[in-house]
């Protein structure tokens, strides 16, 4: 297996406490991804990260799950990078979106951090915003609610029932993604 592998990876927050929030909707679909090839993950030996290695859509992928906070994922995703020797053409990076609404999804390359603390430490440790950006809408606060505040609670009632056909058919536009490219999977699944 000498073909670069794609890196995908979940932004999420470490710990029980964050796994069921708004702002571990990329992990959790990193979980998914993980379950569709039939792995567990394993702690990686040079970053601080759990990943599968495993094939996904006809191609080699490493998903992967930081385990820092969000606000320093960067130093995982470049270590585990230059580890794979994966191009930043070939980075994906799951993460939730307060922008688009709850369950809405859009697949973009490059582009700012837009104020997401998550993609901007990853851009800052890459010294390039050129990867693939999978962005998990999750709507914005209610009323003056702060964002921070609200992206670290867990799902309401309503978004939890949604939540599964959210995250599937995420998972599936990654698949596609890997497997057909990034033009197939905007025109297909970008809301």
């Amino acid at each position: 297996m000498n073909e670069a592998a794609w890196l995908i990876v979940g932004l999420g927050n470490p710990g029980p406490e964050y796994e069921q929030t708004r702002h571990n909707v990329g992990a959790l679909c990193a979980d998914l991804l993980g379950e569709r090839v039939h792995s567990k993950f394993s702690r990686h030996k040079r970053a601080n990260a759990d990943v599968i290695e495993a094939r996904l859509g006809g191609r080699r992928v490493v998903i992967a799950k930081p385990r820092s906070y969000m606000n320093t994922s960067g130093g995982p995703v470049k270590a585990l990078c230059d580890f794979y020797k994966v191009p930043t053409n070939q980075l994906i990076v799951m993460h939730d979106e307060l922008d688009l609404p709850f369950a809405a999804q859009r697949f973009k390359l490059g582009g700012g951090d837009n104020g997401h603390n998550g993609l901007k430490s990853v851009r800052a440790a890459l010294d390039s915003g050129d990867f693939v950006r999978v962005r998990l809408g999750i709507g914005r606060p209610p009323g003056r609610q702060d964002p921070a505040d609200f992206v670290l609670r867990a799902f309401a009632s309503a978004e939890r029932k949604q939540l599964g056909a959210m995250l599937e058919r995420a998972a599936d536009a990654v698949e596609l993604l890997v497997s057909e490219g990034l033009e197939q999977t905007q025109q297909r699944y970008n809301d």
